[in-house]
């Protein structure tokens, strides 16, 4: 077992039995569930909307180069600077020299997965650069020194006694402060820095092929400040984050918004194409757009799991997942976590340390149900474990196991030539295999079908 998987079973294990845990985040999923309910009853047909942003993303996937260029092409024709990455060191490699160039001391940062994906915080302060979290949400959890918690939610594992505990540890505010007045307090803190600020990172929601440029959703309106008052704007955005056509949006937005929030749209959504230009007052002198690899070109040569790469990070499996909802986001020790996580992490971190959550799923099937562009997530996980045996990333007294399993129960007589005495005792060998507030069922000395058998010869 590798040291990641026994993290991962130890950390599972302990953390689906905290009961402040399981009502934190069962309280807040419930009003996520009771807004999405009614925000996917503004449509008409549903189904029809899921299978349109199926397409659209279909189609930007199957012609990935094509639109990647088309992209390059139109945003820097407006005076953008695309900067290819391949992997994380060097996106960091391309934003450190950014910063240094232009003698950056303060970034402000609105929220973004993929700067996570390649903590970006962390090296930038090791160069003397300090990054702030504008997003209400990531600001907290930086300033609890933890990692996003859920992919829209970062702070969905706090309470509001949490974070008013917090904030009075950190800035001395009154004892069981409101989170009105806790949203305030960040505001007034938050604005002065974006005008201080030297570089504004963001990530991007989409990308547009079509005229060149990026989309933002949000609600607190810190991603539009984090672009509009520092002189220099950075993106750093996935290659998949594509969309053929910027009339795509009146699709993909709301899809967004109704998955992810349970809004009809989010409160602010701005398109990017450019610093500002001769005559415009506001916006950015220098804008850079860092595409990032990062393994998604192997996983885009996968013949099924390449399909993940549609996901608009609308975080809907999450909430959905059985298993997220018990062993909570920080267990998956990853960027994303939750169903996609589990499909998409093994790619980016390696089969050999990460397979396992590849098997943190019930395979119930409701991430597939709930997707707004029709990813079969659960089908998905199964490819991932059917690959991870096929390259032999199975510790070995599991894989043995596996066929001993595939061996005895191919055959009822098999099952049947061996005592419940003797069952008990090889069932005694895993007997932490449900964990340790759980027991392996006792098996009776004769199974089922010898019972029924002997007690049908007896009335007969």
């Amino acid at each position: 077992m590798t040291e990641v998987k026994e993290k991962f079973l130890h950390d599972a294990d302990k953390i689906a039995f905290d009961k402040k845990h399981r009502a934190t985040i069962k309280f807040n999923i419930s009003r996520y569930d009771l807004a999405v309910d009614k925000g996917m009853k503004r449509y008409s047909n549903l189904e029809l909307a899921k299978e349109r942003g199926s397409f659209v993303k279909q189609t930007a996937v199957e012609n990935l180069d094509q639109y990647l260029v088309q992209f390059e092409k139109n945003i820097s024709a407006r005076g953008a600077e695309v900067i290819w990455a391949e992997d994380s060191a060097e996106a960091i490699q391309s934003v450190v020299k950014i910063l240094k160039e232009n003698g950056a001391k303060l970034i402000v940062k609105s929220k973004s997965m993929t700067t996570e994906e390649v903590d970006l915080n962390e090296h930038v302060e090791e160069i003397g650069v300090h990054s702030l979290e504008t997003d209400l949400g990531e600001y907290i959890v930086q300033l609890a020194g933890e990692k996003p918690y859920h992919i829209v939610t970062p702070c969905m594992h706090k309470s509001k006694e949490d974070i008013a505990e917090l904030f009075h540890e950190k800035f001395d505010t009154p004892e069981k402060s409101t989170p009105e007045y806790l949203t305030a307090f960040v505001r007034s803190k938050l604005r002065e820095n974006f005008t201080k600020a030297d570089v504004g990172v963001t990530g991007a929601n989409f990308l547009i092929a079509d005229i060149g440029g990026i989309a933002l959703t949000e609600n607190e309106g810190n991603a539009m400040m984090t672009f509009s008052f520092p002189k220099v704007h950075i993106v750093i955005a996935g290659i998949e984050k594509l969309v053929p056509k910027m009339n795509d949006l009146g699709l993909m937005w709301p899809l967004l918004a109704a998955h992810g929030t349970g809004q009809q749209i989010t409160v602010y959504n701005s398109i990017v194409s450019g610093p500002k230009r001769e005559g415009e007052k506001d916006g950015p002198e220098k804008m850079y757009v860092i595409l990032l690899d990062n393994k998604r070109s192997e996983l885009y040569q996968q013949k099924e799991q390449y399909l993940a790469l549609k996901c608009i990070r609308c975080g809907a499996c999450l909430n959905a997942c059985p298993i997220y909802k018990n062993i909570g986001g920080y267990t998956y020790a990853a960027t994303y976590s939750g169903p996609i996580g589990s499909v998409i992490t093994p790619f980016f971190k390696g089969f050999s340390d990460y397979n396992h959550l590849s098997s943190a799923c019930s395979v119930c099937g409701k991430c597939t149900e709930v997707c707004p562009v029709k990813i079969p997530l659960h089908n998905l996980l199964l490819f991932n474990r059917r690959d991870a045996v096929e390259q032999g990333n199975g510790a070995f007294m599991w894989n043995q196991g596996m066929k001993a399993y595939q061996f005895a129960f191919a055959k009822r007589s098999r099952l049947d030539a061996v005592g419940g005495k003797l069952k008990n005792t090889l069932a005694g060998f895993g007997k932490n295999a449900l964990g340790e507030q759980k027991q392996v069922p006792h098996f009776a000395d004769k199974s089922f079908s010898q019972q029924w058998k002997s007690t049908h010869k007896d009335n007969n």
